[in-house]
């Protein structure tokens, strides 16, 4: 068994760091030799459960459509490998949607989550409710809603900033005006009328002419900027891509929100079939794990569970330009959370001056110190570094920011997980979920790479669970580079 368990980590090796053997990988494969050890190749867990895919068939969970989420099965999944039990503590500090949390809250086990995107804070505390809704009160809003009208001449239009401007047909943008209107003038509960505002916030994409891919939104080639996108490449003569986005007919956006709170009506009838309401603390705090930890107190938490933003470019201040823009974000706040987040797109900048008086403000500079040395000492992460600067020099970057963001991710991250190691106590594990990255034919093992900072910080390395189907490259690198099949993995430290 042992030889049949090698044999298979064999196959998930990076024969190639360096496509060329442009620059040194020695430290890379070093660092391989000696994690592959504790590397498994697990059937358990499969694209779907780290991803939003099996979230979409799951009641509270479905609330909000988020992509990066990982699903309730694989929190369900870890909170029993970790051996945690009601009345622990267990943190999430990219809380996204909320999995983490709400599935802690219906086991009877206290939870913390942080994040700085607004809609987060909106979906929690919509979903940690579930227990609390007036069911009488939700069928009659459901019954008016089903009955509201928006007049002809209403001329009230949802916000928008320059990358969302023409994203919804001419009508629907009023119709989201209206019935934002009418929620928040409505006579409902404060919970009733949370909940439309999170079903309107998740029906913005459907009723759209947009949809989220990756670093972009994706534009249906009927929109007015596609259109007029369409004109300028006819007068210029380009031709027209091949790939266009049509979503076919979009849906009445009243139509969309009543089915929305149907579902969720179904949805709270069924989780109080299912589960009891418990006492179980959930805490959920706006901001930035790297200057929110710092001021939590130390061991307090018997687990973490969480997926940090990835180092591949995906911004998700784009992506969910719809729905910030509809909470009032405007332009410059969506400018200033983009840097707020960590270092994950071409245009991040620095934060190590912020981290480190952050810490002065805490008393903590020694802390800082050490922290820092432990980023410059990795041999590492310095040869990712100088091979990435040296592929930017030859011309195989197609972009100089990835300098900047790689640097910036692995400093970031270690800041969190010396922070973590603080938090956790004794015998508490953590589980972070990633995906490794290719820059310029440069493989960069973020799995490995971070359990290597992990340790340094004081963590063990307990094991990293690879997903058998692996990541592959993009076609530009592949067709100069070739291809190199990349993991996507759950590392799992604890605290000696």
């Amino acid at each position: 068994m042992e030889m049949n368990k090698r044999s298979v980590c064999d196959e998930w090796r990076v024969r190639d760091f360096s496509a060329g053997n442009f620059g040194s990988q020695s430290a890379r494969m070093s660092l391989e030799r000696r994690l592959i050890d504790i590397t498994v190749v697990c059937d358990d867990f499969n694209r779907r459960s780290v991803s939003y895919q099996l979230s979409k068939e799951e009641s509270l969970h479905r609330w909000l459509k988020y992509k990066e989420g990982f699903s309730a099965d694989l929190v369900n999944r870890l909170l029993g490998e970790f051996g945690i039990r009601p009345g622990d503590t267990v943190l999430d500090p990219f809380v996204g949607s909320g999995t983490t949390s709400l599935v802690c809250k219906l086991q009877n086990i206290h939870s913390i989550g942080l994040d700085i995107l607004p809609m987060s804070g909106l979906a929690i505390g919509v979903k940690a409710a579930v227990f609390d809704y007036d069911l009488a009160e939700l069928r009659r809003l459901i019954s008016d809603v089903e009955n509201l009208s928006m007049p002809e001449d209403y001329d009230f239009r949802t916000p928008c900033i320059p990358i969302t401007e023409g994203a919804y047909p001419e009508r629907t943008e009023r119709e989201i005006a209206f019935y934002t209107v009418w929620n928040q003038s409505s006579g409902y509960s404060r919970l009733a009328k949370n909940l439309v505002a999170l079903c309107i916030l998740n029906s913005l994409e459907e009723v759209s002419y947009t949809s989220k891919d990756g670093q972009f939104l994706r534009w249906d080639y009927r929109s007015r900027k596609m259109r007029e996108l369409d004109e300028r490449r006819r007068v210029s003569g380009r031709t027209r891509p091949v790939v266009r986005l049509n979503k076919g007919d979009l849906p009445i956006f009243g139509r969309v929100l009543v089915e929305a709170l149907n579902g969720i009506l179904g949805d709270i009838i069924s989780i109080r079939k299912d589960f009891f309401k418990t006492d179980a603390g959930l805490t959920f705090i706006r901001g930035s794990a790297l200057y929110e930890l710092p001021k939590l107190g130390a061991n307090i938490l018997s687990g973490v569970i969480t997926s940090p933003p990835y180092c591949n470019r995906y911004d998700y201040t784009r992506t969910y330009a719809l729905e910030l823009t509809w909470l009032g974000v405007g332009e410059e706040g969506i400018k200033d959370l983009r840097q707020e987040l960590l270092s994950s797109t071409v245009e991040s900048r620095p934060k190590l001056d912020r981290i480190r008086e952050s810490y002065i403000a805490l008393g903590r500079e020694k802390d800082f110190d050490g922290i820092l040395n432990i980023v410059k000492r990795n041999e590492t992460l310095a040869e990712v570094n100088r091979s990435l600067l040296e592929r930017n020099l030859s011309g195989d970057l197609n972009n100089r920011g990835i300098l900047r963001m790689v640097e910036g991710y692995f400093m970031e991250l270690t800041f969190i997980y010396a922070e973590l190691f603080r938090l956790c106590r004794p015998g508490a594990k953590v589980a972070f979920v990633n995906d490794n990255v290719r820059y310029g034919g440069e493989v960069i093992s973020v799995d490995f790479i971070s359990t290597q900072l992990a340790e340094q910080v004081g963590f063990k390395p307990v094991k990293i669970y690879s997903l058998r189907q692996r990541k592959g490259n993009s076609s530009q690198q592949m067709a100069k580079f070739g291809r190199v099949p990349l993991r996507k993995s759950i590392t799992v430290w604890e605290k000696p």
